[in-house]
This record gives structure tokens, sequence and C-alpha cells, in this order.
């Protein structure tokens, strides 16, 4: 290589030098910003998490403190004294307050859950949770046509809540004196592929009470149980 080479290779990385240090003069800061915004949002992602960790903590707590009292009155208030930090907690503080109340006032209970049921705030599930748990209630107070009306609706989603709803909805047909349709109602729960053995279990005793036929199904290898 000449020196005519080497001086101007020379002059090339001096000029991309200097290019170089007015650039990091002119936009270092923005990567030192970057660093921060990457180390202060991991920050208050980890305090995020234990912020949360800590309610949800304090709420178990606080929860599992009530249930512990003995005096009836007393555990009551105290679970509806719990402060939920959000809609599912306070859905959950109502189904365990619905549930002490349940034998003592059932129309009590009914009520609270319906409130549940009706907050369209709270978790679909637990909505559905809320209503068949007080429809179910004996002494609950809720008229035949609005338990009919809320598991009607039910009934038209999916999943095992559709079919829990279908169970309910026969045993409004008994109570109305329709043998024929709650049968048909417990013999589609019963040919149902999503029913769980339990469900299965109580329409087949059901139906049997009632004098009806039982549906055959097939297993797995299509041989009829």
């Amino acid at each position: 290589m000449s020196q005519t080479d080497s001086f101007i290779d020379e002059v090339t990385e001096e000029v991309r030098r200097d290019r170089l240090y007015k650039l990091m003069r002119r936009y270092g800061w923005i990567a030192v910003v970057a660093v921060f915004l990457i180390v202060g949002g991991a920050a208050w992602n980890e305090w995020s998490k234990a912020q949360e960790r800590s309610k949800a903590e304090a709420l178990g707590d606080s929860m599992l403190n009530a249930l512990q009292i003995e005096d009836e009155d007393a555990r009551r208030a105290a679970l509806s004294a719990v402060e939920a930090p959000n809609p599912a907690a306070a859905a959950l503080v109502d189904l365990l307050a619905a549930a002490e109340m349940a034998e003592s006032d059932p129309a009590g209970a009914a009520t609270r859950l319906l409130g549940l049921a009706d907050n369209t705030e709270a978790t679909p599930i637990y909505r559905q949770i809320a209503t068949l748990k007080a429809v179910s209630l004996p002494g609950s107070g809720i008229s035949a046509d609005d338990k009919r009306m809320r598991l009607e609706g039910l009934a038209l989603g999916s999943g095992l809540t559709r079919l829990l709803a279908e169970e309910q909805l026969a045993y409004l047909d008994l109570e109305a004196n329709d043998v024929e349709t709650a049968q048909t109602r417990l013999q589609q729960i019963i040919a149902d592929a999503g029913v769980t053995a339990g469900l299965r279990r109580r329409a087949t005793q059901v139906i049997v009470a009632l004098g009806g036929d039982v549906p055959e199904l097939e297993d797995s290898a299509g041989e009829t149980q």
C-alpha cells in the first residue's frame, strides 16, 4: 500500500470517528433514556406484581379470618365487611356470604346472588354460578317465572352451566306437573356429550323415580351401555 493510500485511510477513519462522536453528542441521550425506560419498566412491572400479590394475600387472609368466626351473625358480618380490590374478588365474597346466609336467610342469600348475577362488571362464570345458586335455593322467594327466564338464558349458552340450567328447568317442569317435558329434558342431559358423571347420575335417578326410560348410551367403542 502506498503512503498516499495509507494517508487517505487514516483521514477517512478520522472523519468517521468524528461523525460518530457528533452523533453520540447529539443523540446519545436517547440511548440513556431508553435504558432508563427499560430498567424502570421492569422495576414497575415487578412492583405491580408485588402489589397484586399483596392484595390477593390480604383478601385471602380477610376471608379466612371471617370464615373462622364461630358465631354465625358475626361471621356473616365479617364477610360482608371484606373489602374486595376488584370485581372478581367481590364476586367471590358475594358467593361466600350467600353460602353463609343460605340456611338462615335464603331470601337474603338469593337477593345477594341475584345482585351478583345482574352485575355486568363481574366475570360471566361468576354470574352464571350465582344464577344457578339463587334459583336452586329453597325458600329463595324467587317466582317460578323469574327462575325460568333466568335459566332459559343460561340454557342458550354452552358448557356445563347450560346442562345445569336444563336440570333446574326440569325441576321447574316437575313443580308445574309437566312430567313429560321434565323427562325429555333429563333424557337429553344424559345423552349430551358434555355431561358429567354426577349430573348424569342425578338425571338418571329422577327419571327412574318418575317411571321413565333411561336412554341407552354408547361407549367409545360404539357399544351400548
